[in-house]
């Protein structure tokens, strides 16, 4: 049976992560003074740990975060003293995502090659980690949405537990998922997915080890042994640091409430085709069956921006996209900003959605725009 050691070192020749080229779901205000403690940095015996240090902000990334893990991942990775990395939260999340109300203001303050610097050292370095040389062991000890997972999933290890709550949320504040998401989404079982991208749906840790975005799931408690034993490894062998991770694993379940246990509607309902189809199916299923969940998913897909949706399901399905729409300023004001929750979204129905708004997310770039340049020959990507 080939080994764990292998399989990691050949993962460069056989995945590919598909990052988004131009715009995430995420930058939070920073002042000069704290951007050095941003990233704390711990040394162990063979390992380095990433500490994501803005608990107040929720750990949300910004661009000296991106540029700085970029950094330390690439020396790391070129150290032979460093066998594996971890990467973990200060507080109670691992990371929110992206800073979206530092965005919004970028935005509108005009300031738009501030935002794609953002963007595209978020997706570098997310695609250095995707092709990454060395294990990978990412806590996710609460909090994990958007590019939180961005920054997770593509790794070797995802230790999830019972404070961890994921989710993508992007359709809700009118933008779709990114970071890899599509990649990620894609691959769930069914079409799990699909309603996880386009309702913006939680997950808890039981759920994420059931489906298969965590590798390992542990009581809380158990994080300081593990963290222990792991800083008291010298290897650079995924194997070893598994059957650590596994030493203390725990077996958990999905609630009776979860959506795992719905998995033939949720495929019957988005399986479809197109939005409106698993709208009208999602309706049909709630009529019949005056099911809470079924109500409560046609709200949230009813009260996401109908552009996102399209563009969403579009991306999870097959590609990468690359503008961002007036809609994402309007739900970051109504969720963030004034919190009315009422945003009015443009176009405001699915119906005035045209298959060429939808197609412009996926078009090639124009000649003034340069595209984001990842090392594909030196570091093959995913599959």
């Amino acid at each position: 049976m080939q080994s764990l050691k292998r399989l990691v070192t050949s993962r460069r020749r056989d995945s590919l992560i598909r990052c988004s080229r131009n715009l995430s779901s995420l930058p939070i205000n920073y002042s000069a003074d704290d951007l050095p403690d941003q990233v704390l940095v711990e040394g162990k015996a063979s390992s380095r740990i990433a500490i994501l240090n803005r608990p107040s902000a929720l750990n949300a990334l910004n661009t000296n975060i991106g540029a700085r893990l970029h950094e330390l991942y690439a020396s790391w990775e070129n150290d032979p003293n460093v066998g594996f990395v971890v990467m973990k939260g200060s507080g109670r999340a691992f990371c929110a995502g992206g800073d979206i109300v530092a965005l919004y203001h970028l935005i509108n303050e005009g300031k738009i090659e501030e935002c794609k610097d953002f963007f595209r050292t978020l997706y570098s370095f997310i695609y250095h980690l995707g092709t990454y040389l060395k294990p990978h062991v990412a806590i996710l000890n609460g909090i994990t949405m958007g590019g939180g997972a961005g920054i997770s999933i593509p790794g070797t290890f995802r230790i999830a537990t019972g404070r961890t709550v994921f989710a993508t949320p992007e359709t809700q504040i009118g933008f779709h998922p990114d970071a890899g998401a599509s990649f990620h989404l894609s691959r769930l079982p069914g079409h799990l997915g699909e309603y996880l991208g386009l309702t913006g749906e939680k997950l808890s840790g039981a759920e994420m080890i059931s489906c298969g975005l965590a590798t390992h799931f542990s009581h809380t408690e158990k994080l300081p042994l593990i963290e222990e034993e792991l800083g008291n490894l010298v290897t650079d062998d995924p194997s070893v640091i598994e059957s650590t991770l596994e030493k203390y694993s725990d077996v958990a379940y999905p609630e009776k409430i979860s959506a795992l246990h719905r998995i033939e509607v949720l495929d019957k309902c988005f399986g479809h085709d197109t939005v409106e189809e698993i709208i009208d199916s999602m309706e049909s299923e709630a009529s019949a069956t005056n099911d809470v969940w079924c109500i409560s998913t046609l709200k949230k897909l009813k009260q996401a921006s109908p552009l996102s949706l399209k563009v969403s399901l579009r991306s999870i399905r097959e590609g990468i996209s690359k503008q961002i729409s007036n809609d994402f300023c309007e739900g970051v004001r109504a969720q963030v900003v004034d919190k009315d929750f009422a945003p009015e979204w443009e176009p405001p129905s699915l119906e005035k959605v045209s298959n060429d708004m939808v197609d412009q997310y996926f078009a090639p770039l124009s000649e003034s725009e340069p595209n984001l340049v990842l090392p594909t020959k030196q570091r093959e990507a995913f599959n």
